[in-house]
């Protein structure tokens, strides 16, 4: 299907009463059915289904589905806000002593999250300059976690060199992490470019009308393939505590990695949770973005001649 009929129908299979449109559920519980079917679904032996709205909600289901098909990856997490999706997006993977390198040209909110509170919980952020990638080489070391940057930079809408980020990043085994949120994935697809993870803002072109707060991340398809076994990535290749030893990498959703284990580990303990009300009101915005990214780049064209 293309881009504006997977915005329209993916990632929803009508419920009981038939529905067209995707319902808001509104609720934060579930019915397991059965003790034993609830002690399952909490030691995640049922993969996704619906244990608690904290951690996954079926409206939020269908948006994190449709917009992770849009962009052609394998699984999204809708969260509270595009900086908490950054926030996951480094927390899912870097702890007290690591780093992260990240470009210089970025949101000024992210400059901020990074160079200040990353600091105060240890993990340092080395800034390097997309114009000058070979210096980027240095940033990295055996504590590295992540390359950063953006499709469009925000606010000085610069484009990096993909391909050369990329190359240095899978030479050292390193995962890199982009935000997408000006290009949106009907301007730009980075997973077709070679990147890892995307964060972001549906704040922004994702609404459309500026009602809601709300971000996403999402992963590249066969991104386990680059995590599991890697000794940078402790946390999915080791017994998880919580779990009683279960190793994410082993687990019933690994092809989902990423995105799963932010949503079981990072979500359930912070709650960053997308309101289901929320999560429809982008599942609405996504109908129209294709049209409206059309509109914005024939303003700008007519703007800037």
């Amino acid at each position: 299907m293309h881009e504006q009929t997977l915005a329209i129908h993916a990632g929803y299979e009508k419920d009981n009463q038939k529905t067209m449109s995707v319902p808001i559920y509104m609720t934060t519980a579930y019915d397991f059915g059965s003790a034993d079917f609830a002690a399952s679904s909490f030691n995640l032996e049922q993969g996704t289904d619906n244990v608690y709205t904290r951690v996954g909600n079926p409206t939020t289901a269908v948006l994190e589905r449709r917009f992770a098909e849009i962009e052609g990856g394998s699984a999204s997490l809708a969260v509270a806000s595009g900086m908490a999706a950054i926030f996951y997006s480094i927390l899912n993977i870097a702890d007290s002593g690591d780093n992260i390198v990240v470009a210089n040209q970025l949101y000024g909110g992210t400059v901020t999250l990074f160079s200040q509170t990353l600091k105060r919980l240890g993990i340092e952020s080395r800034f390097f300059d997309i114009n000058d990638i070979d210096k980027m080489k240095d940033l990295i070391d055996e504590n590295t976690k992540c390359i950063f940057f953006e499709t469009i930079t925000n606010p000085s809408i610069e484009v990096p060199d993909f391909d050369a980020i990329v190359k240095i990043a899978d030479k050292n085994g390193v995962l890199t992490i982009v935000d997408n949120t000006v290009a949106t994935p009907i301007l730009c697809q980075p997973f077709l470019l070679g990147v890892d993870v995307l964060v972001h803002s549906a704040s922004k072109y994702i609404t459309g009308q500026g009602n809601a707060i709300g971000g996403l991340i999402v992963e590249r398809k066969n991104l386990s393939e680059k995590i599991k076994d890697n000794s940078r990535y402790p946390h999915f290749n080791a017994p998880e505590t919580s779990y009683h030893g279960l190793v994410f990498a082993d687990s019933v959703v690994s092809s989902v990695l990423f995105t799963f284990r932010a949503r079981m580990i990072l979500l359930r303990d912070t709650g960053a949770v997308l309101s289901p009300h929320n999560s429809w009101l982008f599942i609405q915005g996504l109908e129209t973005l294709s049209l409206r990214m059309k509109q914005h780049t024939q303003s700008a064209l007519a703007i800037a001649k």
